[in-house]
């Protein structure tokens, strides 16, 4: 969903690869896309560019501090349906998936930019909805609407750009970052999971949009307060479970030059997902996407110090370790590996 640095994989700064014959977008895949188009861009970035692409989101220093910004779009039929999602709810979602890039940062969300794409016979009373919902968020989580954009387009489609600061201590920028994890750090994700990937299934089934897996898909509640303090604590890895649990895992594992080891019953899994999924609850919680809780990785003293500082469960479910690999693996209770059919969500690569 994200088209800034906030949904990769892998950065690469070498010339794209050749292809014998025309390649489609889905050959490549979400992210093996974004990295193709980073090589294009190569790496001339100016030294104010601290954090480019590659991460939850930029960040550029200025005289006055450290700015975050990153940007997610919504496009009708591919990331809601609004026969089954509220326009309230997708305005407030249009947002909150961009402050959760901004809490895996560590960091604060100042003002947002929104640019809608809509058709000229979109309903009045919709973009009001939307409206009232994006207003609510904003209120929630201290961001100020400042603008945006709208134009005209065959479906609704809403862009969130989201610009923010990074705190600072002794002029150093205390920022989470997908490259910092270390051997032996603790992994810990904050709140339960799965439980958007269920109300998902459940509303293409029919269900009505209520309930409280309905609420973790259609108003998720991004644990910005977690993300700061683990950052003034000095933890210094992070990522938002935004593609799957599994798989954001894996930027952190790719980006660190490290593996992964998940201790698949220490996931937290809700007692809502259990009851309504009892045989898939793990593999929604580790691939189904679109929590925005935080994954973190650090040493297990600090994760136990936010444990307790913090009012939103923090869980630790595993350890980083060295592997050439640069992979997860999601263990059982004995150590056996746990094979799922996929680790997460690629938006454009075929099924």
């Amino acid at each position: 969903m994200e088209l800034s640095s906030s949904r990769l994989s892998r950065l690469g700064t070498k010339e794209p690869p050749a292809y014998n014959g025309p390649v489609k977008v889905s050959d490549l895949g979400e992210f093996g896309l974004i990295a193709r188009l980073a090589a294009a861009l190569g790496d001339n970035a100016p030294p104010e560019l601290i954090l480019g692409i590659g991460d939850d989101a930029a960040v550029w220093r200025f005289t006055g501090g450290c700015l975050l910004a990153t940007t997610d779009t919504m496009v009708e039929g591919v990331h809601f349906l609004p026969a089954a999602a509220p326009w309230a709810d997708i305005g407030w979602k249009a947002l909150a998936v961009n402050i959760s890039d901004v809490a895996a940062m560590g960091g604060t969300p100042l003002f947002a930019l929104v640019t809608l794409a809509l058709p000229t016979d979109t309903p009045v009373a919709a973009i009001d909805q939307l409206y009232a919902g994006l207003r609510e968020c904003a209120r929630e989580y201290a961001v100020a609407i400042a603008g945006g954009d709208v134009v005209q387009a065959p479906q609704v489609a809403v862009t969130v750009a989201l610009l923010g600061r990074a705190g600072e201590r002794e002029g150093r920028p205390l920022l989470l970052r997908r490259d910092a994890a270390r051997p032996g750090d603790a992994i810990a994700v904050t709140g339960t999971l799965g439980d958007a990937a269920a109300a998902l299934r459940r509303l293409r089934e029919g269900a009505p949009p209520d309930g409280p897996l309905a609420r973790a898909h259609l108003r998720p509640r991004p644990p910005l307060g977690v993300g700061q303090r683990a950052a003034a604590l000095g933890i210094v890895c992070a990522i938002d479970v935004s593609d799957g649990l599994l798989q954001d895992i894996g930027h952190i594992c790719e980006r660190s030059g490290l593996g992964a080891d998940i201790c698949a019953p220490n996931v937290p899994l809700s007692p809502a997902l259990r009851e309504a999924y009892p045989d898939d609850a793990l593999a929604l919680a580790c691939s189904g996407g679109e929590d925005y809780q935080l994954v973190l990785a650090g040493p297990a003293e600090r994760i136990q110090q936010l444990r307790a500082q913090s009012d939103t469960p923090v869980t630790i479910i595993g350890e980083m370790r060295e592997s050439e690999s640069r992979a997860p693996r999601l263990l059982d209770e004995a150590g056996g590996a746990i094979h799922l059919p996929a680790l997460g969500w690629d938006q454009l690569r075929r099924p």
